[in-house]
Parts: structure tokens; sequence; C-alpha cells
């Protein structure tokens, strides 16, 4: 595999049919830096959804394999240090207020979650990670993920089963399968595949300017498509429901000045309410 270290898109109306690429995105729940990719994976989805197909697997991030109270200090400055560095906010103290003790369950609940549907199960990765960011949410409590369930309005009593069957947790561990086929080893990591099932994959791990994604989705096609056009702000806002100054300045590019300004717009015709983050803001819509 070549290596380069470091749902239907409702937004455009395109659908998830025939497409001449296909992405697998390997994501930790507990992971910062998977967090932080959330605003490049949005506008790529965006302006380039119409050609990939996207397949998040779940991983295991190294620094959350042992979530003892002595690693607690260090898995706290590194969320603290990812943030401050990506501009996607999440609070470190969750780890000496309301630790999590176990990085599996959520992972778990996130399989059980996708047995429901696909993009059942992306909503629900994407709320676990506002929990734990945005909230400080222990996600290891059954009532929290049950919450959480229902916030994206899955069917309870199959999630619940679901939680405590074999097939959720026979799913997590294809997904592992999957990764060490791929011989992914850190997280975030993308692996960029084309048409032809002889071609490599293109492995691309960490952290990366959206313009590099860009690329490797014009090499692989052979092709400099024009992305689709932006929806309207409010359009995107009610699709996603809470996102971050970070997510709008990344997708729309402006200046986190600029996504203030306009979002006070927001706030005072009531469409949105501001949920202040520890490194910047989010924003959840009202209407």
């Amino acid at each position: 595999m070549k290596e380069l270290n470091a749902d239907t898109n409702i937004l455009n109306g395109c659908n998830q049919d025939k497409k001449p690429l296909e992405i697998y995105t390997f994501v930790d729940p507990l992971c910062p830096e998977c967090w932080a990719l959330e605003p490049v994976m949005k506008k790529l989805f965006i302006e380039y959804g119409s050609y990939f197909r996207l397949k998040y697997v779940l991983s295991c991030n190294l620094s959350t394999l042992n979530l003892s109270a002595k690693n607690h200090e260090s898995i706290a400055q590194l969320w603290e240090k990812t943030a401050s560095r990506t501009g996607m906010s999440c609070d470190g103290s969750l780890w000496f207020e309301n630790p999590i003790s176990s990085p599996y369950i959520a992972s778990i609940a996130i399989k059980a979650a996708e047995l429901q549907g696909r993009r059942a199960g992306n909503r629900f990765l994407r709320k676990i990670q506002e929990l734990i960011f945005l909230k400080k949410q222990n996600v290891s409590n059954m009532d929290v993920l049950v919450e959480c369930a229902k916030s994206v309005n899955l069917d309870i009593e199959e999630f619940i089963n679901d939680i405590h069957s074999s097939s959720a947790a026979k799913a997590f561990q294809c997904d592992l399968k999957i990764a060490s086929e791929m011989e992914v080893t850190e997280i975030p990591s993308l692996v960029f595949f084309n048409e032809n099932i002889e071609d490599e994959g293109l492995k691309i791990t960490g952290l990366y300017p959206y313009e590099v994604y860009v690329q490797i989705i014009y090499e692989l096609l052979g092709d400099k498509p024009e992305p689709a056009p932006l929806p309207p702000l409010e359009r995107f806002l009610k699709h996603y429901g809470v996102v971050a100054s970070k997510e709008i300045a990344v997708v729309y590019n402006m200046s986190i000045a600029e996504v203030e300004k306009e979002l006070k717009k927001y706030i005072l015709q009531q469409k949105v309410l501001k949920i202040p983050g520890k490194y910047g803001a989010f924003w959840k819509y009202n209407m």
C-alpha cells in the first residue's frame, strides 16, 4: 500500500450509488485529532462527495488503550495541545472531572448504532464526539449512550439489545481486522481506493490541509472536476445540527472572526444558539 505519512450527501443531493472512489476513514471516538479532522471531511464530502463513498472504520489510538488514572494527565495535555493547535475545541479537564473508564464501550455502541444503517452509525459517532469533546460526558456510561441514541432517533430497544449482543462486538473486531490488513497503525488515517481493484490504496496518516486531500482525489480520478457549490450557511447548520466555528471557517473559507460576525445575525434571528467551548465556539441550529 502506498502511503503518505504525516452517507448520502443531502446538502448537494448526490447519491451513494456508483462512484469511482472509496475512502476508508480510520477513527477513534476518543482521539482529538480525529475530531480535528471533521472540518476537512465535511468540506470534502460537500464539494466532492459525488465522486466517493465514505466508510468510517473504528480503530484504537495508542493513547487511549490504557486509561488508568496515572495516564489521565498526559491524555488531558494531548487534548489541550490538539485543541489549541487545530481550533477544534476539546476540554482535557474531562479526564479529572468525569473520566472515561473504557475506550471500548463507546466503540461497541457506535457499531450497535451502525446496525441500524450506516447513516445512523455516522450520526451516532458525531454525537458521541460532541458529548466527549464539547460536553465532557463519560461515554462509558450506559445511560449517556442511551440518551445519545435517543438524540439521533435510533430505535432504543434495538440499540440496547445490539450493544449487549455479539453482533456489535463482532462488527468492532471486523473494523480492527480491516485496520490490521491495511496496516493502519496511526489515526486518523484515510485510505483512498479507485475503481481498479488491482491498484493499491493510497494511505494518508495524520492531519493535512484540505488541498492535499483534494489533490489525491484529482490524482486517483485522473481529472480535476469542479467542486460542487457550497450550500447556503443556514442549510448547512440545519443539516448538521451542531457545528464548530472552525468547521464553518474551513467549509466556507472564512476567518473565525468572519464566522462569529455572520453567526451573530443568526443569534438575533434566534436561528442558532451559541455554545461556548474552551478553544472556540459551537453553534446549534434552533429552528
